[in-house]
């Protein structure tokens, strides 16, 4: 058992320190890249302003996720604390809700301008595109206003009770508590990218082959950047799936 522990907890600290460094250096870039270029130019389209602060929550989850996981390997015992557990636990919960909800504003913001369809309901949702990610931020706000006061009273309960230490076995049921919240809350914008991204996949797909059926089997600039729009939506959808079910395992 000591053999197997030591081995997870090795292939963890490796997989985490990957994960920061590629994450980190891949969203830094991307932040910086958007804002040089926003200052050069002296305007941002909406798309950069998403990604740019997508890149940022990402960046900051990074180094919340990897500080809180050093702390409870190097310093277990300060976990306990009910402020450092609250800290901690605060932290990565904004962090994590704004890189999903981002994610979230960009798939919705990607399907309202490239998907086509006939329905009025969605040609006026395309119409104020803007304005539908301007309210999905505001509700994610409500949210992350919910979850952050159920997590206080969840640290704040009997299972930590007293105001400085808790024991270990306390503190763990608390933390698979608050991931069980976390991960409930984290449905709901996942739920909202899945059908959106299936619906721009439908809408991609559809007039893929009516480009292809016009053309009579040539395939033209256009019908290649559909192709690779295409593929990179189902890249996407693919690696939110697998983070999203790697939080419910």
């Amino acid at each position: 058992m000591e053999v197997i522990s030591a081995i997870l907890h090795a292939t963890l600290i490796t997989t985490v320190n990957v994960e920061f460094i590629i994450g980190s250096l891949g969203n830094a870039f991307i932040a910086v890249v958007n804002i040089v270029d926003w200052v050069k130019r002296g305007k941002i389209s909406s798309v950069d302003q998403i990604l740019t602060a997508l890149a940022i929550s990402r960046t900051a989850f990074l180094f919340s996720l990897i500080t809180t996981l050093f702390v409870a390997f190097l310093k277990p015992a300060t976990m306990t604390i009910r402020t450092l557990l609250k800290m901690h636990t605060i932290s990565w919960t904004v962090c994590n809700h704004f890189s999903i909800w981002f994610a979230t504003c960009l798939s919705s913001f990607y399907f309202l301008k490239i998907a086509n369809f006939t329905n009025s309901i969605f040609l006026t949702l395309k119409w104020k595109a803007k304005k539908v990610v301007s309210i999905t931020l505001v509700v994610s706000l409500i949210i992350l206003f919910i979850n952050i006061i159920i997590i206080n009273i969840l640290i704040d309960g009997p299972k930590v009770n007293t105001p400085y230490r808790s024991s270990s076995n306390n503190t763990a049921e608390v933390y698979v508590l608050i991931l069980l919240i976390n991960t409930m809350f984290t449905f709901i914008p996942f739920t909202m990218t899945l059908i959106t991204f299936l619906l721009l996949i439908f809408s991609l797909w559809r007039h893929l082959k009516n480009m292809q059926y016009n053309a009579k089997g040539f395939r033209d600039i256009s019908t290649t950047a559909h192709v690779k729009s295409l593929q990179s939506v189902v890249t996407f959808l693919v690696l939110y799936t697998v983070f999203f079910m790697s939080l419910l395992l």
